[in-house]
């Protein structure tokens, strides 16, 4: 693998059948997703949740989770796209930012949970582990785009990138960081740890609201830790406050937020309580 990523420069299309390309980027979303709505239905059967339900809701949350995650970096980049308007319909080039489909999935989960009287924090739970993977396999859409790398690196699994594909100020060098496979790497282990989670809940029989919102706010809190160390090493320009990089602040107030829920949550619960008859 190591060596693979450090010799082998990738080609972001697919097969070309006349006018028409196929881009790896789209094969990793689309199968990212098939994932996490395998990972859902597996897990649904579990909570007793019915797929017909989750199947409506999922269609839903992952268009308008693709729209808000598109619009989410558009915003990011507005000064590229406002030149260039009609680059925002390019979806195959890139360009997807996690925390735009976050918030744009979760409300349309909740409208459609408030609609069709489902539990939002069990169905958020349920899709944790799911978009944690969705996320692990998706990345390596960005190594075939040649997006989204990090700073220049003499490791051996720094990837080469096309000067075409370079920042401005980093001609010169060979071989940079391959953050796509830090953060697959770290998805991969969140979705482990919140796949445990869920272990735990269904053997102790532990089906309440409070144990949900922990499982969602673990995800929150894994994946933001990832993200705002991984931007410490990541070059592409983004907007910048008091030193930080914009998703470096987001991460930070999704920390402390779901920090202070966590405290809240587990302070709540007497420590003689049987949490198994208590209700949220």
């Amino acid at each position: 693998m190591i060596n693979f990523l450090h010799t082998f420069t990738p080609d972001p299309i697919i097969v070309a059948i006349g006018p028409i390309n196929i881009y790896w980027y789209g094969l990793f979303i689309v199968s990212g997703i098939i994932a996490a709505v395998l990972t859902i239905f597996k897990l649904s059967g579990y909570y007793h949740v019915s797929k017909d339900a989750v199947i409506d809701t999922a269609f839903w949350i992952i268009i308008n989770g693709i729209i808000g995650a598109r619009l989410y970096h558009v915003f990011l980049e507005f000064p590229y796209y406002l030149d260039n308007p009609l680059d925002v319909l390019k979806l195959w080039q890139g360009g997807l930012a996690i925390h735009g489909s976050l918030i744009a999935g979760g409300i349309t989960a909740w409208i459609l949970c408030r609609k069709n009287n489902l539990n939002f924090w069990q169905l958020a739970a349920i899709s944790a582990p799911g978009l944690a993977l969705a996320q692990a396999i998706g990345r390596w859409g960005n190594y075939f785009n040649q997006e989204l790398f990090g700073k220049p690196t003499d490791l051996p699994w720094g990837i080469p990138i096309e000067t075409s594909n370079r920042i401005s100020g980093f001609f010169s060098y060979n071989y940079f960081h391959p953050t796509f496979l830090y953060e697959s790497l770290g998805s991969l282990l969140i979705f482990a740890v919140l796949i445990l989670g869920h272990k735990i809940i269904i053997k102790k029989g532990k089906f309440e609201n409070k144990y949900y919102i922990l499982i969602t706010l673990a995800y929150l809190i894994l994946y933001s830790i990832l993200r705002f160390s991984l931007e410490f090493i990541r070059i592409d320009k983004t907007p910048e406050l008091l030193g930080l990089r914009f998703p470096q602040i987001i991460s930070l107030l999704i920390i402390c937020v779901s920090l202070f829920f966590v405290f809240k949550i587990t302070r709540n619960v007497p420590k003689t309580e049987n949490p198994e008859k208590k209700t949220f």
